[in-house]
């Protein structure tokens, strides 16, 4: 386990900004102590300095994981939020969108959301926004994209899409056997 790059965390720090922009420094400066980001075999790791002095004395091949998975680098260097981040991500989230009850089985299969299943989503969202989606009765249930502005969204047709899927908590029970 090592700490990032200036690169490494250059870019996962631009993947962070998309959902929750100047509210990264509340992650690493939190009032209940110090936290950081660490590398290990291409995952990034939140953890508290105190649970860090822990895990210095397990070696690195023995190391499995230790605080949350918020994502991972891929082979071309792209950095890839991971579900397990959402916890984190969520409170300080500055575009939400809401689903309907009925519309959220689909968001939770993978599927986007559709204009018929919007519920609600906040002013000023830009197109290709980075967005993190709730049900009505406000529960984080995963991150996409918007496919259209705010103003956009009340002209267009029920069937079109509104924000394109990319991760969601029902990730747990389709993937459960490559989740690590």
């Amino acid at each position: 386990m090592r700490p990032l790059t200036d690169e490494e965390t250059k870019t996962m720090f631009e993947k962070l900004s998309k959902y929750i922009g100047e509210n990264i420094k509340l992650l690493v400066d939190r009032p209940d102590g110090s936290y950081c980001f660490r590398l290990h075999n291409d995952r990034v790791y939140y953890l508290s300095e105190k649970l860090l002095k822990l895990a210095t004395n397990i070696a690195r091949e023995k190391l499995v994981s230790v605080g949350t998975c918020f994502g991972k680098f891929t082979k071309t260097g792209k950095f890839r939020l991971h579900i397990t981040a959402l916890d984190f991500l969520a409170p300080y989230a500055k575009f939400k969108v809401w689903v309907k009850p009925g519309a959220e089985q689909s968001y939770l299969y993978g599927n986007h959301v559709l204009k018929s299943g919007l519920g609600r989503i906040t002013e000023n969202t830009a197109q290709y926004q980075g967005v993190v989606v709730y049900s009505m009765s406000d529960v984080p249930l995963g991150f996409g994209v918007a496919a259209k502005t705010t103003q956009e969204c009340r002209k267009v047709d029920p069937m079109s899409i509104v924000v394109f899927h990319q991760t969601d908590v029902g990730e747990f029970i389709r993937n459960e056997d490559t989740l690590t």
